[in-house]
């Protein structure tokens, strides 16, 4: 899969001039939208076939600051699926390949009333190409 690019804005920056903890789970968020649609399976799809995606934990391991300009390198790889649950896993890199942070978010699947999906049944396309990237890890 194509790593999602990142640039660090000004306004994610605090006042030491480094990127603020939190807006590494937006980039997260970013990179796993652009990830699914290279799948074949953007959000708009996902939701327009009556499913939802919850994040249900987020994981961070921040290794190294980034600030204003730094290009963020961010390869998402599926780490875990069970057709109910998946576990996405993130490598934020900066272009020299300094690691900057290590992260993972958990998801399951519901219809739009909340109720809880097995994708081998909901949606057998999406979760044979959520096993294809997980086999190919």
């Amino acid at each position: 899969m194509t790593p999602y690019q990142h640039t660090v804005q000004y306004y994610e920056t605090d006042q030491m001039q480094i990127s603020h903890h939190s807006n590494y789970v937006r980039w997260m968020e970013e990179a796993r939208v652009a990830f699914l649609a290279e799948l074949g399976f953007p959000y708009e799809k996902l939701e327009a076939s009556g499913l939802i995606s919850p994040v249900v934990s987020v994981k961070c391991d921040y290794k190294t600051p980034t600030t204003f300009a730094d290009v963020i390198s961010i390869t998402v790889k599926v780490k875990q699926f069970s057709g109910v649950r998946l576990v996405l896993s993130y490598q934020m890199t900066l272009l020299d390949q300094t690691v900057v942070c290590l992260a993972e978010s958990s998801h399951c699947f519901t219809t739009k009333a909340g109720k809880i999906v097995n994708l081998k049944k909901a949606n057998q396309d999406f979760y044979q190409a959520l096993v294809a990237n997980l086999e190919a890890n």
